[in-house]
Order: C-alpha cells, then sequence, then structure tokens
C-alpha cells in the first residue's frame, strides 16, 4: 500500500471531510491521528489504523502537547492537514473581537500551530505533504462573511509562503479550496441563514447550492480524492498551489 509505514496527522478529523480523509488513508496503510475538540466523537469514528486525540487547536500548549505524543507513539508526521476549522457568517458591523478572534483563531492560528509542530518531525525525513484545507472563501470574498473569508485567505498565504521556503525539498505544501461541501456545517449554516433571513430552510439550503458552479452540494470523497492525488505518487511538482473545488471556474 502506498502509504504503509506513514503516519499522518488530520485536525478536525472526527467528521466530515477530514474524517473522509483519515478514512482514506487508513486504507492506503496509513497510521492516522485525528484530532477534534470532542473526544467522544473521535472514538464514535476511530477505526483500526486511527487514533483519535482530543486537541483543541487554539491552545498552543494542547497542540505542542498532542503532536509530540503523537510522534513518539507512531512516528514522525508526513502527511499534515490542518483542516480544523469554523465556517460562521456575520455582517461586519455586528462582528464584535470576540468572535473575530475565535475564527481566526481556530481557522489561521489553528493552521500555523499544527503545520508548525508537525514540520518538527516531518523534517527528519526523506518525504513529506502539507495540506491546509481552505475554501472557495479563500480565493475570493463571499457575502457576509468577511471574517471566515480573511481567515481562509490568510490560510493561503501560510501555504504559499512555506511552499517557497522548502523549494527544492522533499516536502510540497498545498491547499484545497472547497465550494459549499456536503457536512453537517452546511446544516447548521441552513438553520442559520433561515432564522436571520426570515425563509425557508429550503430556500436558505438553495443559496449556498446555487454558489456551487455545477448547483450541487460537493461529496466529501470528492475533496478526500483531492487529497488523495495530493499525497499520491507523482505529485512533488504541485507545490504551493490550491486546488479549488467548487463545480467549474470560480
Amino acid at each position: 500500500m502506498i502509504h504503509a509505514g506513514k503516519h499522518a496527522l488530520i485536525t478536525g478529523g472526527g467528521t466530515g471531510i477530514g474524517l473522509a480523509m483519515a478514512q482514506s488513508l487508513v486504507a492506503q496503510g496509513a497510521q492516522v491521528t485525528i484530532t477534534g475538540r470532542r473526544q467522544e466523537v473521535l472514538d464514535a469514528v476511530a477505526t483500526k489504523g486511527m487514533t483519535g486525540v482530543a486537541m483543541d487547536v487554539r491552545e498552543e500548549s494542547q497542540v505542542v502537547d498532542t503532536i509530540q505524543a503523537a510522534v513518539e507513539a507512531r512516528g514522525p508526521i508526513q502527511i499534515c492537514i490542518a483542516n480544523a476549522g469554523v465556517a460562521t457568517g456575520k455582517a461586519v458591523h455586528k462582528t464584535d473581537m470576540a468572535f473575530w478572534r475565535d475564527m481566526m483563531a481556530t481557522n489561521l492560528d489553528g493552521a500555523f500551530l499544527t503545520i508548525r509542530e508537525s514540520l518538527g518531525s516531518m523534517r527528519q525525513t526523506d518525504w513529506g505533504r502539507v495540506i491546509a484545507v481552505s475554501s472557495i472563501a479563500g480565493i475570493r470574498g463571499v457575502p457576509g462573511a468577511a471574517c471566515y473569508s480573511a481567515s481562509k485567505h490568510g490560510m493561503i498565504g501560510l501555504i504559499r509562503s512555506l511552499s517557497e521556503d522548502y523549494m527544492g525539498t522533499p516536502f510540497t505544501f498545498n491547499s484545497i479550496c472547497p465550494g459549499y461541501v456536503d457536512t453537517e456545517i452546511i446544516t447548521r449554516n441552513t438553520e442559520s441563514i433561515s432564522k436571520r433571513a426570515g425563509i425557508s430552510a429550503e430556500d436558505a439550503k438553495n443559496i449556498m447550492v446555487k454558489t456551487n458552479r455545477h448547483k450541487r452540494l460537493v461529496e466529501v470523497d470528492e475533496v478526500a480524492a483531492a487529497m488523495n492525488y495530493l499525497v499520491g505518487a507523482g505529485s512533488q511538482s504541485i507545490n504551493g498551489q490550491n486546488i479549488e473545488i467548487a463545480g467549474g471556474q470560480m
């Protein structure tokens, strides 16, 4: 199997995109550490080859200690996927600093800390792949989501700079930028949009569906397939790129 003996770390790995990625990597022989805020969620989905560890990516000490323990238990991290994130829209004039800081701490600070700590062991190996799960909101602005969009733009900037820092090494850095994906985030956002706009749940969901160019939600397996490409054989020249998965040109 292509990833036999490799250790992969996926934040936000207990649900949605992160879980689909974890399951795919386990099937390819990797030992996968999945993290999330709720241990019970991780325990419920972890299968053979997958270890769930509660970790809040907003807390530096937790990230440092958890990744160190994971490396000690399962070896150097050679596939690092910074996937943990929150997706909540709010108008700028209604955005207080607590909302702004939590979004940045989770999406951007969390990606930075995860990647920084994973690189410590990855740099001691002869192969590594780093992927940040950004968003189409990291490529262009999204109405009513300035804070979220700013955090996702920041992730792409981080990845692009790291790809330059490590140019010519056996390590690559890329971001995946999905449109609206069929996860529980869609369910939560449907309820939120419906309530804020005073429209039906169906109409609220359609607002998100129609944003994807092919007019349907992206499936988590489609995002996992892009990840497989970036960590697979022949991917060594794909570096510093943003892979958009939104059904068409954005």
